[in-house]
């Protein structure tokens, strides 16, 4: 699916932000994807939830979001398509529940990973390991924005499909972002 130059402006627009933005590894990159920004504008939200479903793969079951930015498009596009929902917490809950795994339950399941942004993809690999131990087949992943990082060839290793609505080409050239 081609998205329209607009949403990609739009999606820039909202949530390309410069500024230092250190990663969990240490980098420290100077502009960065604000998915919140995105999930704060409903509008956007639905529209760009409405635009994903053309990424949904035919046989999904169950669309599991990844805490905490795939979790709200995981909602918006669950509400777009009429999947039920799952949400996947790093590491398990150390009270109440003790989920690592929330919301519909997955064995047995196919289920598609949803999450703001894939650079390196270790957090979707490690959260397909996390699904497969549960009982679920994982073979397709979808995201936002695909920065060039490796995280297509990681996960394709692992026989997981990385479907993303945008890669950095498409973002307007000011609106590049991590």
């Amino acid at each position: 699916m081609t998205v329209t130059a607009t949403l990609a402006d739009r999606v820039a627009a909202a949530a390309c932000v410069s500024g230092p933005f250190s990663l969990a590894d240490g980098q420290v990159l100077g502009s960065y994807f604000d998915e919140y920004r995105l999930a704060a504008d409903p509008r956007l939200l639905r529209e760009v939830a409405a635009a994903m479903t053309a990424l949904v793969p035919a046989d999904a079951q169950v669309l599991a979001g990844i805490a905490l930015g795939g979790i709200p498009l995981a909602i918006a596009l669950s509400a777009a398509t009429g999947l039920p929902a799952a949400f996947l917490r790093p590491l398990p809950k150390r009270y109440g529940s003790r989920q690592q795994v929330e919301g519909t339950p997955v064995e047995g399941q196919r289920v598609v990973l949803v999450d703001d942004v894939v650079r390196s993809g270790a957090q979707l690999l490690a959260m397909t390991r996390v699904l497969r131990i549960a009982g679920a087949p994982v073979t397709a992943a979808l995201c936002v924005l695909e920065r060039p990082l490796g995280g297509r060839l990681l996960l394709s290793e692992h026989g997981v499909t990385l479907h993303p609505l945008l890669t950095e080409a498409d973002l307007p050239t000011d609106g590049a972002a991590s």
